[in-house]
This record gives C-alpha cells, sequence and structure tokens, in this order.
C-alpha cells in the first residue's frame, strides 16, 4: 500500500478519535493487510500473541468473547505449536535447535481478574502455558484497568502460578509509559514492580513488557535490560530466529473482530500493515497519557 495511502487512512482513524469515536480496524485494512503479506510473506520465526481482556463484554476489541478465546486456544493445543516464554526464547537465540514447525507464545497484559475466572479455565483445559504481565499497583489497591479492568487479588495471582502453566511478568508497577518519564522514575516503576512480585510469589519477574506497548527511552530500555531477559513491544510479525532482540519482542494483538479467519493470519506472523497502521495511530492517541 502506498505512504499516501497509509497516511490517509491514519488521519482519518485519528480524526475518529479526537472526535470521540473509539478505534475500531476495519476489515477493510486487514484484508489489504493480508495482500501486503502475499508480496511479503512472514519469515520463519516464533509468533507471541497478546491478549488483554476475555469474557467482560466490554465492547471493545481487547476484550474477546469467551468462546471464540476458547475456540483459539484449543486450536493451537491441536496442532502442538504453543511453547511458553523460555522456550521461544530458546528457539530465538539457537540454544535450542530451530523446529520445524513455527512456534507460538501466548501472553497476557495487565493482570485483570478475568484472567483467573474466564482465561486460566480454558488454558487449564487444554494444557497450554502463557506468560500475563502485571502492573502490580493494581493488585495492591484494587484500582480498576480500563474497560471492565478489575484486578486479580494476590491469592488469585499466586493460584495461576501453582497451575504449573502460569509465568508472571513485568508491566511497571503502576503501567506508567516509559517513553516519557525519565530515568529515576522508570528505575522506581521497574523496581517497586520486581520487588512487589518477589514479595507475593516468591519469584523475581524475568519477563517485561512495555505498557502500551510502546518502546521507552533509551535510558528506560538500558534499565530493562539490566533487570531482565526479555522485553516485549509492539508489532504483528514473527521473532525471527537468530535474529530478533529478545529485548524487543513482537507480539500480535488478538482482538474481539479477529475470530478465526484473522486470529489463523496472524498465528501465522501476518497482517503487518495492519500493526504498522495501529503504531503510527497510537503514537498519536497517548501522546498526552501517562500511564
Amino acid at each position: 500500500m502506498p505512504t499516501s495511502s497509509v497516511r490517509r487512512i491514519t488521519t482519518t482513524m485519528t480524526s475518529g478519535l479526537s472526535g470521540g469515536i473509539k478505534l475500531s480496524i476495519g476489515t477493510g485494512i486487514k484484508a489489504a493487510a493480508a495482500t501486503a503479506d502475499r508480496a511479503r510473506p512472514p519469515r520463519s520465526g516464533v509468533t507471541v500473541l497478546i491478549y488483554h481482556r476475555v469474557g467482560r463484554r466490554a465492547k471493545v476489541e481487547m476484550d474477546l468473547d469467551a468462546d471464540i478465546f476458547e475456540r483459539q486456544i484449543s486450536e493451537l493445543a491441536e496442532g502442538g505449536r504453543v511453547v511458553d516464554i523460555d522456550q521461544g526464547l530458546a528457539y530465538l537465540d539457537g540454544s535450542l535447535p530451530e523446529p520445524s514447525h513455527n512456534p507460538v507464545v501466548i501472553t497476557f497484559d495487565d493482570g485483570t481478574s478475568d484472567f483467573a475466572e474466564i482465561a486460566l479455565p480454558i488454558l487449564v483445559k487444554y494444557g497450554v502455558p502463557a506468560l500475563l504481565y502485571v502492573s502490580t499497583e493494581f493488585l495492591d489497591s484494587g484500582r480498576e484497568f480500563p474497560y471492565a479492568g478489575t484486578p486479580l487479588s494476590w491469592d488469585a495471582a499466586r493460584d495461576t502460578i501453582a497451575t504449573g502453566l502460569i509465568t508472571l511478568g513485568s508491566h511497571t508497577h503502576t503501567h506508567a509509559l516509559l517513553d516519557r518519564v525519565d530515568a529515576s522514575t522508570a528505575r522506581d516503576e521497574l523496581d517497586r514492580s520486581i520487588e512487589r512480585l518477589s514479595e507475593e510469589t516468591g519469584l523475581a519477574p524475568k519477563h517485561f513488557a512495555y505498557p502500551k506497548a510502546l518502546l521507552g527511552t533509551p535510558a528506560a530500555a538500558e534499565l530493562v535490560r539490566e533487570r531482565f531477559v526479555s522485553a516485549s513491544i509492539s508489532g504483528t510479525r514473527r521473532n525471527v530466529f537468530l535474529e530478533t532482540d529478545p529485548y524487543q519482542l513482537a507480539r500480535s494483538p488478538i482482538q474481539a473482530r479477529d475470530g478465526m479467519h484473522w486470529f489463523r493470519r496472524k498465528v501465522d506472523g501476518g497482517l503487518r500493515l495492519e500493526d504498522d497502521l495501529r503504531g503510527r495511530i497510537n503514537r498519536l492517541r497517548y501522546r498526552g497519557a501517562s500511564e
């Protein structure tokens, strides 16, 4: 798609947002992204999927119907492609031989109660591992996330780990956007998150996800590298064997509009153009935000 077309689409969608219309990636953009995939096929590697809410009926793209979520997990489990984050990283850095298939890692952001109440039983049913990135202040205070985002309790967080399928990672303490804070604030956000997760679970987190998938400042990014073995940003594409920086893992967001058809495209590393558009929009959408 020509740059001028991308610019027109981005302008149209962001102007809708400024008028109070919620962001919605239409099927036309997905179709255009699929066409772009044919011209530039996805490379082999590890696909990391990102979910936020399941079954809360919040009427936003980040909230999936529980039945659709179960269909997606069932299909992935049947294909035997899901690995945990540590195995995925081992494939990427060559510690494990490159597999004959393209593995999939499942992640969730924030740490909301629907993960324990709705998503977790489905993951356990199919024996599928997942990484849950939590913003610890919300678990401490009970303060709600947007869009029906009641936080987990610490007891529930510990119960997820007890299944043997769930790894907890850091998503900062207050969900601070690390591309717009000073180094001291970034350090406090990371260290407080590590401290609280360690105190409550007995396990220090090894993995980190940037809030809103926005890469931090150079100073913040260096602090992340000093504390974790991986970090996730945005990017609907595969992480390429022996090439991808583990501190800039691309994750494909699974949305309510995806259903099964577009979900499969994303699992296969497709729809990169859609994510490029989303990235442009989010830079405008969150330019005045702090969390």
